[in-house]
């Protein structure tokens, strides 16, 4: 005669505690797992950096000079589309091996001119390229349309007209009240305050700084800074609304085939909203200002080619002699 014995299973009680025992090791491992992907993110844009800055350089070995921000036509190429050139991160196309997408582009034809618009307003694909290296995957992922603002500006209605991102820039200067707001007796001999990117040039004539004009020296000069997640303007990290063109929370130069996509810093107040009203300088706004998405700082470019990470603590006058190419400041990093 066979004697069944009944399986004893797990108590609830005994459940509860190995769920509990699960969400802690969850609770611990989270953090770390966050942080993991957070330090392969800033390398990742690191990386970035490191061949924008191989291309400027290529660009200025060939060139003579780095290229300027941006620049003009005397006259206007093709009317009525202005005399908008293009920028300095369209020009470098070439020598971060995108060759094919450089090729497309007209560049002696304004940027707004159809046959450098994106189909439905144009007919060149080349600025709704998405470049990965252009873009920090750090960044919230966002759509770049300058379809409402064509229409803005008295193009017909086509819809969206999307462009690649880029949540790089050249760092042209500072703005006109910086110093004396935010960083008084700083900028030394440099009357203009500039940076590397610091004029628009008339086109074909391109030619702007070398790299001996640069007498800080390439090592305490920053050519490119981080300004992401344009179109939409963030404020210490929160998103402005309402997001439009023309309203507070949107904001152009967010794709690499404007002409304009460059930072002049201008110092935001302590919460990041009121432009020149205060001495806020990195991750305060991106409404051309530095902004990452790192925690404590953001990546930025400089003329040796290294790469360094800017801490939001950064003093208002350290970063006026970073920025400047010519100011004879004497400052220390630490």
């Amino acid at each position: 005669m066979m004697v069944r014995k009944n399986r004893q299973g797990f108590t609830l009680i005994e459940l509860l505690v190995v769920i509990a025992i699960i969400a802690i090791l969850i609770g611990l491992l989270l953090p770390a797992v966050q942080k993991v992907r957070a330090a392969a993110a800033r390398l990742h844009c690191s990386n970035n950096l490191k061949q924008i800055g191989l291309g400027l350089h290529n660009y200025h070995d060939t060139a003579g000079a780095f290229p300027p921000y941006g620049y003009d036509f005397a006259t206007q190429p093709n009317p009525p589309y202005g005399t908008q050139g293009h920028g300095a991160m369209g020009l470098i196309l070439p020598y971060i091996e995108q060759d094919n997408v450089a090729r497309l582009a007209r560049q002696d034809r304004s940027a707004v001119d159809p046959v450098n618009l994106p189909p439905k307003y144009g007919t060149n694909p080349a600025g709704a390229q998405r470049i990965k290296v252009y873009e920090c995957p750090s960044t919230p992922p966002r759509v770049v349309d300058y379809g409402p603002y064509f229409v803005s500006v008295g193009f017909p209605n086509a819809g969206p007209a999307l462009l690649g991102p880029s949540d790089y820039a050249p760092i042209r200067g500072l703005g006109t009240s910086f110093i004396s707001r935010c960083a008084p007796g700083m900028g030394g001999t440099d009357p203009t305050r500039a940076g590397v990117f610091g004029r628009l040039n008339i086109y074909p004539s391109l030619i702007d700084t070398k790299i001996t004009d640069i007498t800080d020296g390439a090592a305490n000069t920053i050519l490119i800074v981080e300004d992401a997640g344009r179109h939409q303007v963030y404020a210490k990290g929160t998103p402005v609304q309402p997001n439009g063109p023309g309203l507070a929370g949107w904001t152009l130069n967010a794709a690499w085939a404007d002409y304009n996509i460059k930072v002049s810093v201008d110092g935001y107040s302590g919460d990041g909203v009121t432009k020149n009203g205060g001495c806020c300088i990195v991750n305060c706004s991106n409404n051309d200002e530095i902004y990452g998405f790192h925690t404590g700082g953001a990546m930025t470019l400089r003329g040796d080619g290294s790469v360094q990470f800017l801490r939001e603590s950064v003093a208002p006058g350290v970063l006026t002699a970073l920025i400047t190419r010519q100011g004879n400041d004497v400052f220390s990093e630490d």
